[in-house]
């Protein structure tokens, strides 16, 4: 069997930054931000803070869609989409990609804060690349993210505070990288699976997750903290503690052949169909859960939960009934029914990203311009108007995507999974 030497080379040295480094991407500015109320906790209009990793900040936010053909087609938001500074030219924080396409701007008269920042874990890292966990972390690379909300809020009516984290404490972008590369270096006829490797099993032993449930609630912890400490009592603000969506489909949705290269080399999806099934009946439901105890393990009155889960089912990356634009026949994003008929998940990026390139490694396995709407819209309803409640958010329409006037995937907000 022969392999694409020059693919592999750069997939082992370019896929390891998944979603835990990477430089400012040039990509449209972020929402300006609504004047701070300057009378303190309670008063002037009210806002919605982000925090977590990368799920939440906007990862991927740039690219409607994808086309192996021409990017200008899903290039969405251009070369500033995450550059997030009062002036819309660079990152505050480099490689947190907080895209101007994030579900913290959910408007309607409501302010919108993201603080989030991809590769983040719950504890704050200050290796060769800054990442704010969600902690007091204060020091000459930065402050974490709880700090941040402390003195945010202190300036601000924030009513509800969002978080996503977690992901990158089970290792996500190092499960993503075996999975692919066992994916890409072995045949068809003696699948070399990643879900039974020692490296990625060891993430989802019982001890590692309650170690990840322990941390996660103590990250909820420091949220209450920093709101108490900002002047809050807990019938001020929600905190909504939000789940991962499935960004594969079981392996049977998979619209490329196991055999080959063309998984990985066009859908950018290289994952054996036992892993693809394993990743959503073990993995995302375990990651899932540990986030869902931790709400349950902090104690708090005012919790709410956002179940994410199936909020992309049907658009899915490599899903049958979606495909890249040149696959579906389509000019480019703004075309009518692109929404509904290209993907909401962006592609595992290894050599396209090498050279002058617009596309970045971490986007990888992240919701795209589409799913960024779309869990603004689901983040909407569950603000309810200032009464924030919880749900399950999937496609409305019976999965038929359509778009709302704003220009957002429309979704419904359903009660919860009790199974």
């Amino acid at each position: 069997m022969r392999f694409r030497t020059a693919a592999l080379i750069a997939l082992y040295s370019l896929i390891v930054p998944l979603a835990l480094v990477g430089t400012a991407t040039p990509a449209a500015a972020a929402p300006v931000a609504a004047p701070v109320a300057a009378d303190g906790p309670g008063d002037g209009a009210p806002w919605v803070v982000t925090l977590g990793d990368s799920y939440i900040s906007g990862e991927a936010g740039r690219w409607a869609g994808s086309s192996n053909a021409d990017y200008r087609r899903a290039d969405a938001l251009g070369r500033h989409a995450y550059h997030d500074n009062a002036s819309g030219t660079g990152e505050v924080i480099a490689g947190c990609h907080r895209a101007s396409s994030a579900e913290a701007y959910i408007g309607g008269g409501v302010n919108g804060l993201n603080l989030a920042c991809s590769g983040a874990t719950t504890a704050t890292s200050t290796g060769r690349y800054f990442k704010p966990g969600i902690d007091f972390y204060d020091g000459s690379a930065g402050q974490g993210q709880a700090l941040m909300l402390q003195e945010a809020a202190a300036t601000r009516n924030v009513r509800m505070v969002v978080v996503s984290i977690g992901g990158n404490d089970f290792e996500f972008a190092s499960v993503v990288q075996t999975c692919v590369v066992n994916f890409l270096t072995s045949p068809s006829w003696w699948k070399n699976y990643c879900h039974d490797d020692s490296s990625v099993a060891a993430n989802f032993t019982a001890a590692n997750v309650a170690a990840v449930r322990s941390r996660v609630a103590d990250s909820l912890g420091n949220v209450a903290t920093a709101m108490s400490n900002a002047g809050y009592s807990t019938d001020q603000w929600t905190l909504v503690v939000q789940t991962y969506p499935s960004p594969v489909p079981n392996g049977s949705g998979l619209r490329y052949s196991e055999s080959g290269y063309t998984r990985q080399f066009t859908g950018g999806c290289g994952l054996w169909n036992r892993d693809a099934d394993w990743a959503n009946a073990t993995a995302l439901p375990t990651i899932n859960g540990a986030l869902l105890g931790a709400a349950s393990d902090v104690g708090l009155p005012n919790v709410r939960t956002l179940d994410m889960a199936h909020a992309f089912d049907g658009k899915r990356l490599c899903e049958n009934g979606v495909g890249l634009y040149e696959e579906v026949g389509l000019p480019d994003w703004r075309s009518p029914g692109a929404v509904d008929r290209t993907e909401w998940v962006n592609q595992i990026r290894t050599v396209s990203t090498i050279g002058d390139s617009p596309y970045s490694v971490q986007e990888s396995l992240h919701p795209s311009y589409w799913g960024q709407l779309a869990m603004r819209n689901c983040l909407r309803q569950v603000w309810n108007a200032g009464d924030p409640r919880s749900g399950s958010c999937t496609i409305g329409n019976l999965g038929a995507a359509r778009l709302t006037p704003s220009g957002e995937p429309s979704m419904t907000l359903g009660p919860l999974d009790k199974g």
